[in-house]
């Protein structure tokens, strides 16, 4: 008996079996990044030009710094530019690069995201821009932007005559 009907592609397999090999996937034919990537249904143009956009970063502000952190793994830090510009805007910036395929290469999938990045961050008043230091390590770049230290009103008792 066909879990499947045969309108479905002509399928006709149990879904309920979890040693079935012939699996139904619902978004083969649309042209964009689904559990099926692969050179026939992902045209090599669409890979190359696929955006590095979803480069997660952390902000926290602690009283001593701002800190960014960026997961970039498999990146070194050649690929990766750390800069600040004049208007304390701080701009973390790179590049993965596609892998060279061989013409006797088939891809079964294709998950990992290629391309350009680019964050910027608007910094306020109290970061100290000459300051910034990068560190990477593990496929984490952390970014600490020192904080100017806020100076304490002076007070001064006065005395009172009389």
């Amino acid at each position: 008996m066909s879990l499947i009907p045969s309108w479905f592609g002509g399928r006709r397999s149990n879904v309920f079996d979890p040693f079935s090999l012939d699996l139904w996937d619902p978004f083969k034919e649309f042209p964009f990044p689904s559990s099926s990537l692969s050179a026939s249904n992902f045209p090599q143009t669409i890979r190359e030009n696929t955006a590095f956009v979803n480069t997660r970063i952390d902000w926290k502000e602690t009283p001593e710094s701002h800190v960014f952190k960026a997961d970039l793994p498999g990146l070194k830090k050649e690929e990766v530019k750390v800069e600040v510009e004049d208007d304390r805007v701080l701009q973390i910036s790179g590049e993965r690069n596609v892998e060279k395929e061989d013409k006797n290469d088939t891809w079964h999938r294709v998950e990992r995201s290629s391309g350009k990045f680019m964050r910027r961050f608007r910094l306020p008043e109290n970061a100290r821009m000459d300051q910034v230091k990068a560190a990477m390590e593990n496929g984490v770049l952390t970014v600490t932007v020192p904080k100017v230290e806020e100076k304490k009103p002076e007070v001064k008792a006065i005395q009172i005559s009389g």
